[in-house]
């Protein structure tokens, strides 16, 4: 079966901008990248957007920022950070804050699927 759910993917490093929607479009997903929270909000598809995988840390508006900033917004769109920071300490904190999952670049296709099923999962449930 094939999930038409848009999945936007926010990081300030082209070759992720590039390789992670090629790879969500294997998996079935509608995916656009942008390549900073500024740019992600100035697009017409924040209330579209099933599921937002996010760098945590990029020049300008970091990922936890943008999370705040949609809160203020009240858009809740389920997000999956990925950060090449492996400090568990920033995991715990993402997930306590409301995230879906944190990844620890590099990750695998496996990995990042399950962690998008999940948001997915989420967005579909009670809000």
């Amino acid at each position: 079966m094939v999930n038409r759910s848009l999945v936007s993917v926010v990081d300030d490093d082209e070759s992720v901008r590039e390789s992670l929607p090629d790879l969500l479009q294997q998996f079935g997903f509608i995916c656009r990248a942008f390549s900073s929270g500024e740019a992600f909000l100035a697009s017409e598809v924040v209330s579209q957007t099933n599921c937002l995988i996010l760098d945590v840390a990029m020049p300008g508006m970091s990922g936890p920022d943008l999370q705040r900033e949609l809160r203020s917004r009240r858009h809740r769109i389920p997000i999956v950070f990925i950060t090449a920071q492996s400090d568990d300490g920033i995991r715990q904190r993402l997930l306590a804050g409301g995230a879906v999952e944190c990844l620890f670049k590099p990750f695998g296709e496996a990995a990042l699927l399950d962690a998008v099923n999940a948001a997915l999962r989420m967005r579909e449930g009670p809000q």
